[in-house]
C-alpha cells in the first residue's frame, strides 16, 4: 500500500486497517511522515511536526496490540491538533510570538483524551493568532490546497488545510466565531463543532472562555463522530465540562432519516447568499428529503443583534484572557487582535449587560425554535468560496461581519452544536458547504443525518489537486 494510499484512508477505516493487522500503526505513521515532509512545505499547515513522539507512539500502540491489550477507538490513527491544545513538553503558541517558547508541563485534557484513545500526534497545526481572525504578520499563513489564492477560513485554518491534503487523518479545530466551520467549508471537509462544554477546554489557550468550543474536523460525519467520542465527557480539570454521558455518535441508523425534523427558513438562508451558495443549499435540502427527513418551514429569531454583539463580547473575555500579555507587550501583537483586545477593555459594565442580555434573549429563542424541530439547515457563509483578496477587500465594507457572521455566530453565542458538511462545488471546482444545527447534547443526531448525506453525495471524497 502506497503512502498515498494510506493518506486517504478514512479515520474509521484506517482504525479497522489497523485493528485487523492488515497495516500497523508505525507504517501509517511512517507513510503519513513522508507525505507531510513531500507536501506540506508547500501549503504550510504544521506549525510544528513531531516526528519523534509519532514514531514512539505508534511503536508503543503495536506494541499494546501484540501482547493482546484492550485497543483504543482511535488505536494506532495518526492525528494533529491545533496549535493552542496543550502539549506536554511541546511548544504551544498559539498562533502568537509571545508564546513561540512555551512548553506545557502536561497535555491539554483533548490531548491526552486523544493519546488515551490510542491516537498518535503528528504534530501541531498552524492557527491565526490568540484564534481570532487574521495570522501574526510575522506568521506564515497555511494556503488552501484546492487553490492557493483562495481563503482557508480562520482561525483553524491549519486543521482544515491539513484534513484537506491528507496531511493527517483527523484534526482538532476550534470554533469561538466560526473558526470549525469556515475553514471546513473553505477546504472542503466535515467539521462537528459541538455543544459549548461537551469537550473540555481544560488545557486549551482561550480566546473568550464562554465562546470557545473544542471539536473535531475530518473527511466524514462518521470520522468527527468516531473522534468526538473520544474527546467528549465530564473533566474534573474544566467544570464547565458537561457531565451528560458521551453516547456512541455511531449507533443508530446512519442511511434513513425517517420521523427526523429539519428545519427550513429560506429567507434567513437564502437573502444575500450567492447563487452557488443558495444551489448548495437547496440541494442539501433536497437530499435530505430524499432521505426520509421532513423539512418544516421555520422562522429564525432575528440574528443581527447576536451578530453585533459578538466582537465586543468576544473582545472582553478576551481582554481577561490575555490580562498577562495586554497591554504590557503590546508591541508583540498584531494589530486586527490588538483590536480587539482594546475594544474589550473600552467596554463599560453596563454595555457588557446589554450584550450578555442580547445573548440570553437569542439563545432563549433558539431553544423555542429547536422545540419543535430536530435540526436547522443553513449556509456556513453567503460567498462561494472567496478569495483571500476578496475577503481582504470585504474587511472594508461596513456590513462585513454581518454578512460573513449571520450563519455561524448565532451558534457559538447560543452554544448550540453544529456539523458543516461539503455540500458542492463552484463552476471552477471549489468546494461548497451547508450546516446542520443542533439542539444542546443532540451531537447524535448531526452525525447521523451527516452519515445519511454522505451516503448520497460523494463531495466529502473529492480530493483536492495537491501531490
Amino acid at each position: 500500500m502506497s503512502d498515498d494510499d494510506i493518506a486517504w484512508m478514512g479515520l474509521h477505516s484506517l482504525a479497522d486497517a489497523i485493528r485487523a493487522r492488515r497495516l500497523s500503526a508505525f507504517e501509517a505513521t511512517e507513510a503519513m511522515l513522508r507525505r507531510i515532509t513531500r507536501v506540506d512545505p508547500s501549503l504550510r499547515a504544521y506549525a510544528r511536526t513531531t516526528p519523534e513522539l509519532a514514531l514512539a507512539q505508534a511503536r508503543a500502540a503495536d506494541q499494546r496490540q501484540a501482547r493482546g491489550e484492550a485497543l483504543g477507538p482511535l488505536h494506532g490513527v495518526p492525528v494533529a491538533v491545533k496549535d493552542l491544545c496543550w502539549t506536554e513538553g511541546i511548544v504551544t503558541a498559539a498562533g502568537t510570538t509571545i508564546h513561540q517558547d512555551f512548553r506545557p508541563a502536561t497535555d491539554g485534557t483533548v490531548v491526552r483524551r486523544l493519546r488515551e484513545a490510542g491516537a498518535v500526534l503528528l504534530g501541531k497545526l498552524q492557527m491565526t493568532e490568540g484564534a481570532f481572525s487574521a495570522h501574526h504578520p510575522e506568521i506564515t499563513a497555511p494556503l488552501n490546497p484546492w487553490d492557493a489564492a483562495a481563503w482557508t477560513g480562520v482561525s483553524s485554518s491549519g486543521s482544515g488545510v491539513a484534513v484537506a491534503a491528507a496531511l493527517c487523518h483527523g484534526a482538532i479545530g476550534t470554533d469561538t466565531g466560526g473558526s470549525i466551520r469556515y475553514p471546513a467549508v473553505a477546504n472542503g471537509v466535515t467539521g462537528l463543532k459541538p455543544t459549548w462544554g461537551r469537550v473540555s477546554r481544560h488545557g486549551a489557550f482561550e480566546l473568550a472562555a464562554s465562546l470557545d468550543h473544542l471539536g473535531p474536523m475530518a473527511r466524514s460525519a462518521a470520522d468527527c463522530g468516531l473522534m468526538l467520542g473520544a474527546i467528549a465527557g465530564a473533566d474534573p480539570l474544566d467544570p464547565t465540562a458537561l457531565p451528560a454521558p458521551v453516547p456512541d455518535y455511531l449507533a443508530g441508523d446512519g442511511q434513513h432519516l425517517g420521523g427526523l425534523r429539519i428545519g427550513i427558513d429560506e429567507t434567513y438562508a437564502l437573502e444575500g447568499a450567492e447563487p452557488e451558495v443558495a444551489r448548495a443549499f437547496q440541494d442539501a435540502a433536497r437530499s435530505f428529503a430524499g432521505l426520509g427527513a421532513s423539512l418544516v418551514p421555520v422562522r429564525m429569531p432575528p440574528v443581527a443583534a447576536v451578530v453585533a454583539a459578538w466582537v465586543p463580547h468576544c473582545g472582553v473575555e478576551a481582554a481577561v484572557a490575555h490580562a498577562d500579555t495586554w497591554p504590557a507587550r503590546r508591541a508583540e501583537y498584531g494589530p486586527m487582535l490588538a483590536t480587539l483586545l482594546d475594544t474589550g477593555l473600552a467596554l463599560s459594565g453596563a454595555d457588557y449587560q446589554r450584550l450578555l442580555l442580547a445573548r440570553a434573549e437569542f439563545t432563549g429563542r433558539m431553544h423555542t425554535l429547536m422545540a419543535g424541530i430536530d435540526l436547522l439547515l443553513t449556509p456556513v457563509i453567503p460567498f462561494a468560496a472567496p478569495s483571500l483578496a476578496r475577503i481582504a477587500a470585504l474587511r472594508t465594507e461596513p456590513d462585513y461581519r454581518q454578512r460573513l457572521q449571520r450563519f455561524t455566530v448565532p451558534f457559538d453565542m447560543s452554544g448550540q452544536p453544529t456539523l458543516t458538511l461539503p455540500a458542492g462545488c463552484t463552476p471552477e471546482g471549489m468546494p461548497l458547504g451547508v450546516q446542520l444545527v443542533a439542539g444542546a447534547l443532540r451531537e447524535d443526531l448531526l452525525v447521523r443525518a451527516g452519515r445519511a448525506f454522505q451516503t448520497v453525495s460523494d463531495w466529502h471524497a473529492r480530493r483536492p489537486p495537491v501531490a
